[in-house]
């Protein structure tokens, strides 16, 4: 099937993996992944029964009290986790054939991008739907009706907040790709997207 053949298909035909990484910083050339979250959503649902989560070895040079405050991964819970380049294989087989969404996409990009460049492996380079990008689009609907409208929070557990959604627990890799996959499926209803081409 042709590039433009497959972005003009409805958009509950096509599959979609939700994906949230957990780093020990906010640069990808200084820090590391910590973990990954993926969660599927096919014909329109969510398939809890699906979700994938891992936890990568420890690297004491990327450890910090803060960031382990932060994500409650302790380093002696991750002893036995695989290094990242392990996971590519998973994580490819997931993306390919698929449509790849992320909450602040480039952040996460960047990290996986350099962390497959590091292990020799190309990035699969999937199609990515960026729900900051779909917030940004209802915004600026909702503003061009009601100028007076309140700005929607770009933050993911403060979206999720807006829309009434179910909040988890913030910073752990599977729990905000739940959260980005509901918050998805809610800002495609209210935008109207029923096409692919629509949510990119």
């Amino acid at each position: 099937m042709g590039w433009i053949s497959r972005v003009r298909r409805p958009w509950s035909e096509v599959d979609y993996w939700v994906l949230d990484l957990e780093t020990s910083g906010l640069e990808p050339r200084r820090n590391v992944i910590e973990s990954v979250g993926m969660v599927p959503i096919r014909r329109g649902r969510i398939r809890w029964g699906e979700r994938w989560y891992r936890t990568v070895r420890a690297q004491p040079a990327y450890l910090s009290p803060e960031v382990i405050a932060l994500h409650r991964l302790m380093p002696d819970e991750r002893e036995d986790s695989p290094e990242f380049t392990a996971l590519i294989p998973e994580i490819r087989n997931r993306l390919e054939g698929s449509v790849l969404i992320l909450h602040f996409a480039r952040f996460d990009l960047a990290f996986l991008r350099r962390a497959f460049q590091a292990a020799g492996q190309p990035w699969p380079r999937p199609p990515v739907v960026d729900t900051v990008r779909l917030l940004g689009r209802l915004e600026h609907r909702r503003t061009f009706l009601r100028p007076d409208t309140r700005p929607l929070p770009r933050n993911l557990s403060q979206a999720v907040e807006a829309f009434g959604l179910p909040s988890y627990r913030a910073h752990h890799a599977l729990h905000d790709a739940l959260m980005t996959a509901e918050l998805f499926l809610v800002l495609r209803e209210r935008l109207g997207a029923n096409r692919l081409y629509q949510l990119l």
